[in-house]
């Protein structure tokens, strides 16, 4: 009746790959996207500009992919509820796809004018829409797969996917940016792109072989508990659960973006490190990730989601000035020890139990539409605008960092707050029509 074996914790890996592979693609596409704004797009689509405002006009339209991926977790996230977790799972993974392979096809500024980046934009606003569904999803197949004392692990392989794409955006820059200035510009940046191809394919291959959720089977189905708008029903009955997810997301996901994607930024064009040499530094940092993100997700199973959300945002806090301090010295090892400070324990130990606790603050008729729909309106008002406004306070202050320390100690205070806030959840049972009820008090940890 299930696909998970209870008694001994295990589940199908074709399950993992189908959740851990569109988590991939999606933040390959959007690291990738990142770095590419960082490095290249300026120039490529924004020519007649400075660098520094071609810097912030590419890392806007970075942004605008995060303007609508609320609204692709309202519809897509209502479709999930409504028609189950993987037909979406196959649409959304087909737009965020054929959206960055189409990237890589298409012509600079130099070739057709305005045209470009209006076409680049067009086209972050169809990643957008998948991906603002693309993940909860993942998550929530994950999830609703797993054994119910093993559900911070296993959901933690859907944000282990998300450093496996990037370090694979990461590294794919890292090769190109090897060529001649003259052939990256020209065609090199376009490999990564056109490569996404290949993640594509496999994952398609994948989710369409992979059965339904027990829960969502059970618990939906089988109980007539199909909502006409559950997007809705999980904002005005779980308010309260929909404000932790949306705090909850500003300190993981407008840093999550900042420190590779900025601080990327800041490293090479600001202090002049060698473009490999920062790019290789971050891949460690998104390799020693890969443990951390399942290591925290496995704590949260022993512990309780929040202590371990709660650490992530106090970490940033705590390394908001050092980070600055350790890339200023412009050696190798210390970028890279900036880095994995910032992804392998603030970040990681954000996102690894995100994911099960986030599932676990909405019931399963509302889940897929309740996620999506408040984590991507926190990606909007972080994730999104996070390196541009980053760039922006350096250049208010003239080059001076501090600023985004005090932008990161923002959010990660208003994320503390959040899970202080919010209810303890990894003892509830996710089939329940209100396994965390609105009205629910914390329990303090």
């Amino acid at each position: 009746m299930t696909t998970t074996t209870k008694d001994t914790g295990r589940m199908p890996v074709r399950v993992i790959i189908a959740a851990s592979v569109g988590s991939a693609l999606e933040w390959y596409d959007f690291f990738l996207y990142g770095t590419a704004a960082a490095l290249v797009f300026g120039e490529l689509f924004f020519p007649k500009s400075d660098p520094l405002v071609g810097t912030l006009l590419s890392f806007l339209t970075f942004g605008v992919g995060f303007v609508v991926r609320p609204i692709g977790g309202i519809i897509f996230g209502i479709m999930g509820d409504r028609y189950g977790r993987k037909p979406v799972l196959v649409i959304t993974l087909l737009m965020i796809g054929i959206g960055t392979t189409a990237i890589g096809l298409l012509p600079t500024y130099a070739q057709i004018g305005f045209w470009a980046p209006i076409m680049l934009v067009a086209l972050r606003v169809v990643q957008g829409l998948g991906a603002g569904a693309e993940y909860g999803g993942a998550v929530i197949y994950l999830v609703e797969n797993a054994p119910p004392r093993h559900r911070g692990f296993w959901g933690g392989f859907a944000p282990l996917g998300v450093s496996v794409g990037n370090l694979m955006a990461a590294g794919a820059f890292a090769l190109v940016t090897m060529l001649p200035r003259e052939d990256l510009m020209s065609w090199g940046w376009r490999v990564p792109f056109l490569a996404s191809i290949l993640l594509i394919a496999v994952g398609i291959y994948v989710r369409l072989r992979v059965t339904e959720t027990p829960v969502y089977t059970e618990a939906v189905v089988a109980r007539n508990k199909v909502e006409s708008n559950p997007a809705m029903a999980a904002l005005r009955k779980h308010p309260r659960n929909f404000m932790v997810v949306l705090g909850a997301r500003l300190a993981e996901n407008g840093l999550g973006y900042l420190f590779p994607v900025f601080g990327l930024s800041y490293v090479i064009n600001t202090l002049g490190v060698p473009r490999a040499d920062a790019l290789s530094a971050l891949m460690v940092a998104f390799v020693v990730e890969l443990f951390a993100i399942l290591g925290f997700a496995a704590l949260s199973d022993r512990v309780g989601r929040r202590p371990v959300y709660m650490f992530g945002a106090l970490s940033g806090i705590a390394l908001a000035f050092p980070f600055f301090w350790l890339v200023g010295t412009k050696e190798w090892i210390w970028i890279a020890l900036a880095f994995i400070l910032a992804r392998a324990v603030v970040t990681a130990a954000m996102f690894g139990p995100q994911a099960s606790y986030f599932a676990e603050l909405f019931p399963p008729q509302r889940r897929f539409a309740g996620f999506a729909f408040a984590r991507e309106l926190g990606s909007l008002l972080a994730g999104g605008p996070a390196p541009f406004v980053a760039t922006a306070l350096v250049a208010w202050a003239s080059g001076s960092w501090w600023p985004v320390s005090c932008y990161v100690i923002l959010l990660s205070t208003l994320t503390a707050w959040a899970i202080w806030a919010g209810p303890e959840t990894y003892e509830e049972n996710i089939a329940s029509d209100n396994s965390v009820p609105a009205g629910a008090m914390p329990a303090r940890t």
